[in-house]
């Protein structure tokens, strides 16, 4: 079986690499990898390409980066021989033309457990909702976004400490085993298997913008800290400090309740020295920096409950953690942050 892969980010290079190294061991060979084109990055604008185009050319697999799949890429493609197509989080929508060109047809790897969360940002969906499972997903490709029969599927559960991109990772592991099962089958049957139709209501995700990742601190602490897992490590959530933008990338909810008064307590009457007062945290509004607890990490009143920042980076500068932040910004404390 002559495979090629499409795909795009650091997650699917986890799976290509994975396929790579299995070649043998389940009878295929991968021909040629499709990706999106080099982008602009740095300050010096250096093209570079995505990490799965990367991984292939170190290995000497041919690469192809078209804009568009039109007949021009199609042509591109049509030399490699490949009779399989394998997809995943490769962001393009492909046309009867171009699926006809694979023999045995093409399968997509999707994390979620289907019909939920068909579209370009599942896992960010799971997190958001708090979910207590999802899934990774093989299905077949179809001509309209993630409606394919399900090939294989295994179930994830969630434990509510997941980010973005540890679950995406984990999915593109786990996913690339199914994969393999499937090119199995494919392979002793040559021909790719029916699957099972999709049953249940779907859902869709769409695009995040970067106002999706702006805190709303009249939020509720728990709604707040699955974001900032759900969007870490990009686009990351923000909020306004001193006018510029913020980011927060790693925080705990908690409530009033857990929060210490102890000598390693911060507060804003003195920064140096704990005093142990009282943390007045019923009385501040929402998005007020409390107190910085050096065993746990900054304290911000949210709607309900506070959250415990752990790691935050300022615009145009490297990430910290709490420690490192507060002893650059000493009237972060008593900050009501927008």
């Amino acid at each position: 079986m002559k495979v090629l892969f499409a795909g795009s980010p650091a997650a699917a290079r986890i799976t290509l690499q994975y396929l790579y190294e299995k070649q043998s061991e389940y009878d295929f060979s991968i021909v040629g990898v499709l990706s999106n084109p080099p982008t602009a990055k740095g300050r010096h604008k250096t093209l570079t390409p995505t990490p799965v185009a990367e991984f292939a050319e170190e290995k000497n697999i041919p690469v192809i980066t078209p804009e568009h799949l039109d007949e021009s890429a199609r042509n591109a493609i049509q030399p490699l021989g490949a009779d399989f197509l394998i997809s995943f989080a490769y962001g393009h929508i492909f046309g009867p033309k171009f699926l006809e060109m694979f023999s045995l047809g093409g399968i997509n790897l999707h994390p979620s457990l289907l019909p939920k969360y068909r579209g370009c940002t599942p896992v960010t969906a799971a997190i958001l909702n708090r979910d207590k499972q999802t899934a990774v997903t093989v299905q077949t490709l179809s001509l309209k976004m993630d409606e394919g029969n399900i090939l294989a599927q295994t179930l994830v559960p969630l434990c509510g400490t997941e980010t973005g991109e540890s679950l995406l990772n984990y999915c593109a592991s786990e996913g690339a085993k199914l994969i393999c099962e499937v090119i199995k089958e494919t392979c002793k049957e040559k021909k790719l298997p029916l699957g099972k139709v999709q049953h249940g209501e779907p859902s869709y995700t769409g695009i995040i913008t970067k106002e999706d990742c702006k805190i709303n601190w009249t939020e509720s602490a728990q709604v707040i800290e699955a974001k900032i897992r759900a969007f870490y490590p990009e686009p990351a959530c923000w909020c306004v400090y001193d006018g510029q933008p913020l980011k927060i990338l790693a925080a705990k909810a908690i409530s009033t309740d857990t929060m210490s008064c102890s000598s390693d307590t911060t507060t804003p009457s003195d920064l140096s020295n704990s005093s142990g007062s009282q943390i007045a945290a019923n009385n501040a509004v929402a998005g007020t920096v409390l107190n910085y607890e050096k065993t746990t990490g900054i304290n911000i009143k949210t709607g309900d409950g506070v959250l415990c920042v752990q790691q935050l980076q300022k615009q145009g500068k490297n990430k910290m953690d709490y420690k490192d932040f507060i002893n650059g910004a000493r009237d972060f404390i008593g900050t009501v942050l927008q």
